[in-house]
């Protein structure tokens, strides 16, 4: 069997309204271990013919039978797998990496070829051609004969059964020709199929066999003096041979073998990722205006969302302060009104009632309360307020804190003590110098002194009440001393969470009307009222800032991923005769795929840690300069990384895929 056997091949392309046929029904038949030269002028075809044979080009028509299967009909991977388990290729203008070194370029085949011990063998066949000392070197570090050497190792590393060799020596100095032609000569002589291209006659008469094309058709076919014995004799005894050998773990190459690709591994993606930062490196500003979307838009989010994020805990915290958890039970039915509280006026709850609240279940705290108003004196100013009679559960259950001085005691509220704790409103109002220290100074209540040991945070205003306007005093002191009250006028009920708040209503609701031993035919004789609109409130503001960080975000993110998108698709544009070499030397689609969008990611992941590490100076900035909240989490921080790299990823599909549905051939030629 025929290492490679063709029959009525043709090739044609579309020009215009007609076609161009390049290749007119050629017939050939190759043996393996040959040394064959094809030959012809300029736009006789031999270019054509050589890039069908080696699975670069599809023929037109005709059959082609490489290693016994029909490979006229593959797809564009298993050509690619074929390729790169059988095929080696020495280009006329070398196609080596820029910017990467020699021993990764002949690496290069192995990695689409699945193959192991990548730099080992990269670095026995350079030895094999003489570069063993300039393994680290770039392409532009190395002479054009060292550089074509680069390409004879990059085609041997899989040890391929045939090397196809284009104008091999067309870009080389006479000497530097003849030590490439004597390596391909070598390398024959081990086994290696030589199937080379050029229109010269001295450089032909090196190969056993020569081809001359015509017009698209073989007019001659002529055997050549073969190679001395002791050459050969020679290279099979030496290096070469032993290098070139294929070795019997290497994957079936016959007409059953399997041409699947290997599956994406970690030095895939490693040199996926080399390739992304030395793309990014080579041009530097480039790749920094590109990434400058990203950076801005990342940076944006995490300063939008700490600045945010605080605000809204403070907002929360506001909220949570004026009672999203609690429930007032008020005395009278809402039918007919409650019963207002005024001095003398008679109320249904009592302590007793606190008690039996406390011990419902998902009840946190259960407090009774009084109120009035009074005038408060102190000196020469006075002012009329509210006054609430209330026990130490009540600083935390309506976020009370005192900023300076304390809140009331239980000791307070047991020995009738008369101290009181102010709002900033009645400070305003009755000290000329508000700022001073209230504590420790004796206010008069309707005509009684009272101590002043806190002061209360500022609220502020909701709707027409000043909450800053009150004072708070011990209970049972507002109930005996100031307002002469046998019972509550109020209760507050605080739920250990939002959601059993409803569940809290119906069991207290049950409870009021056994102690209260009312019938089921009447009605309730109290009301509840919870805090619904400060939770639609604290609903409506946590989605407010929710829907408008999402918008900044996605605008900041979209116009990142256009730069990037534009970057790539420059980047694709630029490195086509790249993508072009990746292929010929075994990269299936997925592959150049799986690298471009790599390079995606890494750019916009790149830009999009830049941009984490600004939006955090920014809003650390903003923080102590205008004195705004700003809560950095590190859930925003991972959140914007992903997005960052995921926008990377959404919009380097596009050009990602556009170089993977290169045509190889057409890549390589690509000016």
């Amino acid at each position: 069997m025929a290492l490679i056997e063709i029959a009525g091949l043709t090739r044609a392309y579309p020009v215009g309204d007609g076609e161009l046929v390049v290749l007119k029904g050629l017939d050939l038949s190759i043996e393996e271990g040959e040394f064959l030269a094809i030959m012809g002028p300029s736009g006789s075809g031999k270019s054509t013919l050589m890039q069908i044979l080696g699975l670069l080009d599809r023929p037109t028509s005709g059959a082609y039978r490489l290693l016994g299967r029909d490979v006229s009909r593959l797809s564009d991977d298993e050509g690619a797998v074929l390729r790169s388990r059988t095929i080696g290729f020495v280009f006329q203008m070398f196609n080596l990496l820029p910017r990467t070194s020699a021993l990764h370029n002949a690496a290069l085949p192995m990695i689409y070829a699945g193959a192991p011990d990548r730099d080992a063998r990269a670095r026995e066949v350079l030895e094999l051609v003489g570069l063993g000392d300039r393994l680290g070197h770039a392409p532009n570090q190395l002479s054009g004969g060292q550089q074509q050497r680069v390409a004879i190792a990059r085609a041997l590393v899989n040890r391929p059964k045939i090397l196809f060799a284009d104008e091999p020596t067309g870009n080389l100095a006479s000497d530097q020709a003849e030590d490439i032609l004597r390596e391909l000569r070598e390398l024959n002589a081990s086994g290696i199929t030589v199937i080379m291209v050029t229109h010269e006659p001295d450089i032909a008469a090196h190969a056993r066999r020569v081809i001359r094309l015509k017009d698209g058709r073989i007019v001659a076919d002529e055997r050549n003096a073969p190679v001395p014995a002791e050459a050969a004799a020679a290279a099979r005894d030496g290096a070469v041979a032993t290098a070139t050998r294929p070795r019997s773990r290497a994957p079936a190459r016959g007409a059953d073998a399997d041409l699947r690709p290997p599956p994406l591994g970690l030095a895939e993606v490693r040199e996926y990722a080399a390739s992304a930062f030395r793309a990014m490196a080579a041009n530097k500003v480039r790749s920094a205006l590109s990434m400058l979307g990203i950076l801005i838009g990342v940076a944006a989010v995490i300063a939008m969302l700490a600045i945010g994020r605080g605000a809204q805990r403070a907002v929360e915290a506001r909220l949570s302060g004026l009672g999203s958890n609690l429930v007032i039970l008020i005395p009278g039915s809402t039918g007919y009104g409650g019963v207002h509280g005024a001095s003398g006026s008679y109320s249904r709850f009592t302590l007793d009632d606190v008690k039996a609240l406390a011990k419902v279940p998902h009840v946190l705290r259960a407090e009774g309360n009084v109120s009035g108003n009074s005038q408060v004196v102190y000196k020469d100013q006075n002012w009329n307020t509210q006054v609430i009679g209330a026990t130490g559960l009540y600083a935390p259950m309506h976020s009370d804190a005192p900023y300076f001085g304390r809140f009331v005691t239980d000791d307070d509220d047991r020995r009738l003590d008369r101290v009181a704790v102010v709002g900033r409103t009645v400070l305003n109002k009755l000290f000329a110098d508000p700022d001073l220290s209230p504590v420790g100074r004796t206010i008069k209540i309707d005509h009684a002194d009272y101590r002043i040991v806190g002061v209360l945070p500022v609220k502020g205003s909701t709707g027409y009440r000043d909450n800053d306007d009150e004072i708070i005093v011990p209970l049972r002191t507002a109930m005996k001393r100031l307002f002469g009250k046998v019972y509550l006028d109020y209760i507050w009920i605080e739920a250990d969470a939002p959601d059993t708040l409803d569940g809290v209503m119906d069991a207290v609701e049950v409870l009021m009307r056994r102690r209260h031993h009312l019938p089921d035919f009447k009605d309730d004789d109290f009301s509840q009222r919870n805090m619904s609109d400060i939770q639609a409130a604290l609903t409506g503001t946590t989605k407010t800032f929710t829907l408008l960080l999402g918008f900044v975000a996605a605008i900041a993110l979209l116009v990142g991923g256009i730069g990037i998108m534009n970057i790539m698709l420059v980047s694709v544009s630029e490195r086509t005769r790249e993508i072009g070499l990746r292929k010929a030397v075994g990269a299936a689609r997925r592959a150049i795929l799986a690298q471009f969008l790599i390079e995606s990611a890494a750019l916009a992941s790149v830009g999009g840690t830049a941009g984490i590490a600004l939006g955090i100076a920014v809003s650390v900035a903003v923080s102590r300069l205008a004195g705004w909240a700003a809560v950095v989490t590190p859930s925003s921080v991972l959140l914007a990384f992903v997005f960052s790299a995921g926008t990377g990823v959404v919009f380097g599909l596009w050009p990602a895929r556009k170089a993977s549905l290169l045509s190889p051939i057409e890549a390589l030629r690509y000016e």
